[in-house]
């Protein structure tokens, strides 16, 4: 059976849980590998809005093992209240479909504090970050001092973690100005969840291992997208994991062949939240269209995200570093009506002519784009289900992608529901 990698081809924001959800009605096994609760996903299922951050986006449909990774670190209050708000909406939750591994990092109030008080003093150059306590997180994790899913099961080790954590975060707090953390109120909130977290933790590299040799199907989600990836992306603003297709093995303990395809997702045009370099955005009425109808405003915090023209180079790099077999582009709808598209085909820096995004952040803010203009189309494509349907304009834009960024497109959405779907190739199919 095909075990499937989906991941996002731009700043992330691409229409990930559409895509997700349709795909997991095909799969046995859900499971998120990087990122916190920093990441949204929206479902839209018979009318009904799911909104998730930490939970995978197959929690929603009864029969499917939805699985949180080592390579997630987890907010236990957030994930939490995910639940709790999914079950007053009948979605049942319980360690029958849900489970956390055990080596997963876990978020802590401190955590978010201390993201607050550095972006803060940051000013004009902060990095635009959620503020939930993602990127501390990780850095503990990374400086070995991380309090983990498994050790809530310890006290006394729990306890250790926490002094470990203090030593080095109060120093940070005192030179920010900040209010110092005390171990009793941080061991004291761990000690309250640690019994509505445990019953959820297991070893999931090995129930996953289970499940690939009984020739269940594994659908691996990722969060953000490419373009925010800690090595690959407009460093320093990215967000604090590896977000391509090789994190999937890492983040959730699976060995490099676990991916038989990588499904990356792709919006019509391009948009992002916060800071940071983005060569085709539209600070114009073009830019206010694009982003009144396509409705974006993030999932998690509701910051209004920028728009801008769809960028081919960007996307054809993030495909060759990501590792993505096929695109599923979305929102095509919202370009409707539009008579002229813009597509960036190359960048002009100093005179000079570039064919890839570069690494320096200096050179991503001073490049500009080199378009293309195509024709936009009249007819509507909203809910299009067939490419017979489709304006001749519009299969003229969605091809010209196709061969802008040398990767074929898989699937095409058409709306926010899920039967609103053009399928080209089943990503299980393999």
């Amino acid at each position: 059976m095909a075990n499937v990698v989906v991941i996002g081809s731009q700043w992330g924001d691409e229409g990930k849980g559409k895509i997700v959800d349709w795909l997991s009605e095909r799969a046995e096994v859900v499971v998120r590998f990087q990122g916190g609760h920093n990441a949204g996903h929206t479902l839209v299922i018979d009318n009904v809005t799911y909104k998730l951050s930490l939970l995978p986006s197959g929690i929603v449909r009864p029969g499917k093992l939805s699985v949180i990774g080592n390579g997630v670190v987890i907010d236990p209050w957030a994930l939490l209240s995910e639940i709790e708000i999914l079950q007053e909406q009948g979605v049942q939750i319980s360690p029958e479909n849900l489970v956390i591994a055990e080596n997963a990092s876990l978020i802590l109030p401190l955590h978010q504090g201390l993201d607050l008080a550095r972006e803060a003093a940051l000013g004009g150059a902060k990095i635009g970050t959620t503020g939930r306590g993602i990127g501390p997180a990780y850095e503990d994790k990374v400086g070995r001092r991380a309090v983990r899913v498994g050790d809530l099961a310890d006290p006394d080790l729990l306890g250790q973690r926490v002094d470990q954590l203090l030593l080095h975060h109060n120093a940070i707090l005192r030179g920010l100005g900040s209010k110092e953390q005390k171990k009793t109120e941080i061991l004291g909130q761990l000690l309250e969840v640690a019994p509505k977290i445990l019953p959820f933790a297991d070893t999931v590299w090995q129930r996953l291992d289970d499940a690939r040799r009984n020739g269940h199907r594994i659908l691996f989600e990722g969060a953000q997208g490419i373009m925010l990836d800690n090595d690959h992306g407009t460093f320093p603003f990215v967000t604090s994991s590896n977000t391509v297709a090789g994190q999937a093995a890492v983040g959730a303990g699976q060995g490099p062949k676990i991916a038989d395809y990588v499904l990356g997702i792709t919006k019509a045009y391009t948009t992002r939240v916060g800071s940071g370099p983005f060569p085709t955005e539209q600070e114009n009425k073009t830019g206010q269209l694009l982003g009144e109808r396509g409705r974006e405003f993030g999932t998690v915090t509701g910051r209004k995200r920028r728009c801008g023209w769809f960028d081919a180079v960007m996307v054809r790099q993030a495909t060759k570093v990501g590792g993505i077999t096929g695109i599923a582009l979305t929102k095509l709808d919202v370009l409707d009506g539009m008579p002229e598209l813009k597509v960036c085909i190359g960048y002009e820096l100093n005179g000079k002519t570039l064919d890839i995004f570069p690494a320096s952040v200096t050179a991503q803010r001073d490049v500009k784009p080199i378009y293309e203009v195509l024709d936009g189309w009249s007819e509507s494509t909203e809910g299009a289900r067939s490419w017979a349907e489709l304006p001749a304009n519009a299969i003229k834009y969605v091809r010209r992608i196709e061969e802008l960024i040398e990767t074929p497109v898989a699937l095409l959405s058409t709306s926010p529901e899920r039967e609103d779907t053009i399928l080209v190739y089943d990503p299980f199919a393999d």
